[in-house]
């Protein structure tokens, strides 16, 4: 568990491993809705400071709201955990031969035998910690995460706003050198840079080839971002 702990504690670049995903899927989530809004607009054909007004109002409302989704599932979870975990107590504590021979059962089937399997759940069950843990991880397969909600949360918020914003800077430090168009060429480009970084760090995350992990990401960036820009034009022409 010791191991397990320092493990998920290693670091990558500036951020800690185990909330590497947080930054991973809230970052991926903000850069493509963001952008899928900037691509509506452009293709509704909505004047700059609406871009503006529409990518702002989406970055800080959708991310808050997925910081808050994160945060009550981690919540959740280690609710439940601990709520099983108090269940396992209570059992070990009135059902004591039951949940011996569930721990019997348990190493029986991983092919321990007579005299061996005997000292083995002896050992276990002399502890009641040891006892209640091993059936958590065994029995129900729940290991207890060292993430906690609030950390998720801002992992999740900060990543969502920072890599989030980068679909709207081409257009929040505009001047009158760029026509919209060039403008919201700048954001494609700049948003397949972010869209690129965010897929090598989710490659680490799920061990997935490098440039297999980027292009998944910008495949999904660009067919969002289309799917914006259609609607947006669409409309425009039927509404406006």
């Amino acid at each position: 568990m010791q191991e397990t702990r320092l493990h998920s504690r290693e670091k990558i670049l500036f951020f800690n491993k185990e909330y590497i995903s947080e930054f991973v899927y809230g970052g991926i989530d903000g850069a493509i809705t963001t952008f899928a809004v900037v691509a509506g607009a452009e293709g509704a054909g909505l004047d700059l400071s609406i871009v503006i007004i529409l990518g702002l109002a989406n970055l800080i409302a959708d991310g808050f709201s997925m910081s808050v989704g994160n945060f009550f599932s981690t919540k959740a979870e280690m609710d439940s955990f601990e709520r099983h975990r108090q269940v396992e107590y209570w059992e070990v504590q009135h059902l004591r031969e039951k949940e011996i021979q569930e721990i019997r059962d348990i190493y029986a089937a991983k092919g321990f035998k007579g005299a061996l399997l005997e000292q083995v759940v002896e050992v276990i069950t002399s502890n009641e910690d040891v006892w209640v843990d091993t059936m958590m991880k065994e029995e129900l397969e729940m290991v207890r995460s060292d993430k906690t909600p609030y950390k998720t949360a801002g992992m999740t918020f900060l990543s969502f706003i920072v890599v989030g914003s980068v679909p709207l800077l081409s257009y929040l430090f505009a001047n009158t050198n760029y026509i919209q168009q060039d403008l919201f060429l700048i954001s494609c480009l700049l948003t397949a840079l972010a869209l690129g970084i965010v897929g090598s760090f989710k490659s680490m995350v799920t061990g997935k080839n490098l440039f297999f992990g980027i292009l998944e990401t910008l495949t999904l960036g660009g067919l969002a971002a289309f799917l914006a820009f259609f609607v947006g034009d669409v409309l425009e022409k039927i509404l406006l």
